[in-house]
Parts: C-alpha cells; sequence; structure tokens
C-alpha cells in the first residue's frame, strides 16, 4: 500500500515528456573570446538562478571517466574552483574516478542547468592538484566534511551504514570541533584542463544553439558550430 495518489499513464510515459525550449539564442559574436570567460557569464547566470530558487546546485556536474578495460562510468560531484587552467573537484584518490583517472586521464564533465536550458559539455585531461592547494582547500571544508573524507574510503564496499556511522563517531571524539583535522594522505583534487567547451542553448523545435570552442595548438580557441 501507498499514501500516494496514482498518476495518470501519460505522466509516466518517457515518450511524451517534452518541453519547448523558448529562451533567446546563443550567436557566435556574442560569445566571449576565451571560453572559460564564457564559461564565468553563464555560471553567474546559474548562481543567480539559484536565489530565485530556480536552480539548484549550479556548481553540480556530471564526472565520466573510463577504465583501463574501456568500461565508463559517470557521477555527480561538485566543482569547487575554475579559472583560465580549468575546473577543480575533490575526492579520494582511492575512488573508482580517481583510480580512472590514474588510468586513463581523459575525462568529461558536463554542467545541466535544465531550468535555463542550458548545458555546458567539457572534454578534457585531469591533474592530480598540488598538495599546498589541497590543503588550503580543505582547511575551507566544514568540520564534519573533514571528518567525512577520513571516514569514508570511498568506493569501497562496506558491511553496513552503521560501519561507516561508527568510523565518524571515533574520528569526531578524536578531533573535537577546536582541533585541526590532519588533510588524509589519500585525499585530493583533481583540475581537468579543457580541450574543447561546449556552450548548449536550447531553442524552439530543437533547433538549439551548440558552439563549441577547440583547443588549437597555438593556443588560440576556435568556435565551431554544431548541428543540433
Amino acid at each position: 500500500m501507498t499514501d500516494r495518489d496514482p498518476l495518470p499513464d501519460p505522466v509516466l510515459d518517457p515518450a511524451a515528456m517534452r518541453k519547448q525550449y523558448r529562451a533567446d539564442g546563443l550567436a557566435e559574436e556574442d560569445l566571449a573570446t576565451h571560453p572559460m570567460d564564457q564559461f564565468a557569464r553563464w555560471f553567474e547566470d546559474a548562481a543567480r538562478a539559484t536565489l530565485h530558487g530556480t536552480l539548484y546546485e549550479p556548481n553540480a556536474m556530471v564526472v565520466s571517466t573510463v577504465d583501463v578495460t574501456g568500461r565508463p562510468t559517470s557521477r555527480t560531484v561538485l566543482m569547487k574552483q575554475f579559472d583560465t587552467d580549468g575546473f577543480v573537484f575533490y575526492t579520494n584518490y582511492d575512488s573508482r574516478k580517481a583510480r580512472d583517472l590514474a588510468e586513463n586521464p581523459n575525462v568529461s564533465l558536463l554542467f545541466p542547468w535544465h531550468p535555463l536550458a542550458r548545458q555546458i559539455i567539457v572534454t578534457g585531461t585531469a591533474r592530480r592538484t598540488g598538495r599546498d592547494e589541497t590543503a588550503a582547500y580543505f582547511r575551507s571544508r566544514p568540520h564534519g566534511s573533514q571528518l567525512g573524507a577520513w571516514a569514508s574510503a570511498q568506493s569501497t564496499v562496506i558491511a553496513s551504514r552503521t560501519e561507516l556511522d561508527t568510523a565518524y563517531a571515533e574520528l569526531e571524539a578524536r578531533y573535537p570541533e577546536d582541533e585541526q583535522v590532519p588533510v588524509p594522505p589519500q585525499w585530493g583534487g583533481f583540475r581537468v584542463v579543457p580541450e574543447t567547451i561546449e556552450f548548449w542553448q536550447g531553442r524552439h523545435n530543437r533547433l538549439h544553439d551548440r558552439l563549441r570552442y577547440v583547443a588549437q595548438p597555438n593556443g588560440v580557441w576556435k568556435v565551431e558550430r554544431l548541428s543540433p
């Protein structure tokens, strides 16, 4: 039994789900010269949308990696920094994504900003951040998140939730709020250095605008328009 009212069948039919995008278009002449400057413009729009409750966590991105056998995996992580050198996120270096990147540094990022009818797709390579940069970010995290980085052996199989909660409780007793938590040696950042960045703007009748920056050997970024 359930206390939820049943939904009519059409509501559950993926083939019947469609939304007309009526946003303004994206033209080549409106783009910034550098893709990270264009990203900053769109990221500001996404951040402003959170103030109106129309978008949640604009820094959430889907990270796709490939393991040594060629099997892909995707997961959502939080971007914590971006600049002209790329995008930074943090993780356990023993996690599945980190192991994948150690074997194959090629990576794809996706920022799915559905309420704005926008998405950004990045392809590039990932490299570890320096320990000083990692430590600086780690010390900016809430105390509980610092303890969580120690408590979780990310991506490993555990017997129960109790095992995780017990590990956290032991760390909480060892490092109270007023005591500095050391940076875990197995935890740190990755900087994704982009090779292509595609800006996707939803348009009416599925005739979307797709403009892709492609890095050139001379350091210049070429812009291509892709058919939707």
